[in-house]
């Protein structure tokens, strides 16, 4: 049989360990003597009063939280799934403790939640468009409602938008469409600069004969460089009625 000194030598190493916790420097617990808050300590070496105390830690990083694909009907009746990325962390362990249940769980389902209401005010035009504003605004509405739970949202960012394959394609004919209206109005503009430009020139020809005769021998010579044209040199009747007469 086991001596009673050690019983009791063991009974102490028990205690011992049920009653001091180390806490990291990012940790921190949250004690309730017999059911009721006491404090919040740590980090380092924390002693607790057996079987009346109880620890729940609580850590203060940054938890990364994925919301998963949402279905969302936006403002003009556009069928969506829409995830995104939460970014929050406990800044007061007593709230996240005593004001919910698992504020981990709460705060994921409050952000699906948020995410489909908040999305569902926007046209899918301003969702694919403005999401730096959108991004604001969802984290403003989920840090204001987590606030009572001590927890802080610090970013939230939407992920990826999944399009239906109709949209899509008639996204895509949009898009090639406004790619035809843009090339049509910068040949119009130049067929513009073009004409502006010939008009400023025969202005300036006709201010000068000579230069008319210039430009047509240029013009002559340009197309006698091309051995296969035939050229019509084009003589005046009455030229050719002196030369009889002579």
């Amino acid at each position: 049989m086991f001596h009673p000194a050690i019983i009791l030598v063991l009974l102490v190493l028990i205690v011992f360990v049920n009653s001091v916790k180390i806490l990291k420097e990012y940790e921190r617990g949250v004690v309730l003597r017999l059911g009721r808050f006491v404090s919040v300590r740590g980090p380092g070496l924390i002693i607790l009063i057996p079987w009346l105390e109880k620890m729940t830690k609580v850590s203060l990083r940054t938890v990364v939280m994925d919301v998963p694909p949402q279905d969302v009907i936006t403002k003009d009746n556009v069928s969506v799934k829409v995830n995104a990325v939460l970014y929050f962390r406990a800044i007061e362990p007593d709230k996240a403790i005593l004001e919910v249940d698992d504020y981990f769980f709460a705060t994921s389902q409050l952000s699906q939640t948020t995410l489909r209401s908040i999305l569902g005010q926007f046209e899918l035009d301003d969702l694919l468009s403005e999401r730096d504003t959108i991004n604001q605004k969802l984290q403003d509405v989920i840090d204001s409602q987590t606030d009572p739970w001590g927890v802080k949202i610090s970013a939230v960012e939407i992920k990826h938008i999944d399009l239906p394959t109709e949209m899509q394609r008639a996204m895509a004919k949009q898009a090639e469409a406004e790619r035809e209206r843009r090339a049509k109005i910068i040949a119009a503009e130049g067929e513009l600069q073009a004409s502006q430009k010939l008009h400023e020139a025969s202005e300036i020809m006709s201010q000068n004969p000579v230069t008319i005769q210039i430009r047509y021998l240029q013009t002559l010579n340009q197309i006698a460089s091309d051995r296969t044209n035939t050229i019509v040199f084009p003589f005046g009747l009455d030229k050719i009625q002196e030369m009889f007469k002579k």
